[in-house]
């Protein structure tokens, strides 16, 4: 297993058609890779008593909720997680909330999205790949 600081969490919430960042204010995490042969990762986020019902209302849901977290340090891009909060735990003025998911690759739905992009637009074949090397690489800029 590996650990790491969590030095940011934001939650991605789908509210109609409308999709949303919020910025959980951490008071301090961590996260750890538990290189188990399901990829999951353990988040926890130490953070202010006030998220106490929030936190809650998803740990009674089935749903799984998608987070975005920076790890070690703010300038790092975030990782995606699709998660279920599986615990809460008060501790004096603050709590804890510990979430288990796996990372989603964005890479790699945004590769899948240019690919049907271009299908769409009637490429094929080498024509095919050789426009979604150009955009490829235009769009990694």
């Amino acid at each position: 297993m590996k650990t790491f600081k969590l030095v940011s969490l934001d939650l991605v919430e789908e509210k109609k058609e409308d999709i949303t960042q919020r910025r959980i204010k951490l008071i301090d995490g961590l996260i750890i890779n538990r290189e188990d042969d399901k990829g999951r990762w353990v988040v926890e986020a130490y953070v202010d008593k006030s998220y106490q019902e929030f936190f809650e209302n998803y740990m009674n849901n089935e749903d799984d909720l998608l987070i975005q977290v920076k790890i070690t340090k703010q300038s790092n891009q975030p990782a995606t997680l699709m998660v279920k909060t599986i615990d809460t735990n008060l501790i004096g003025d603050n709590m804890n909330v510990i979430f288990m998911g796996t990372i989603v690759d964005r890479r790699q739905d945004q590769i899948e999205k240019t690919l049907k992009l271009l299908i769409e637009e009637g490429y094929q074949g080498d024509e095919l790949l050789e426009e979604f090397k150009k955009r490829g690489s235009s769009s990694e800029k």
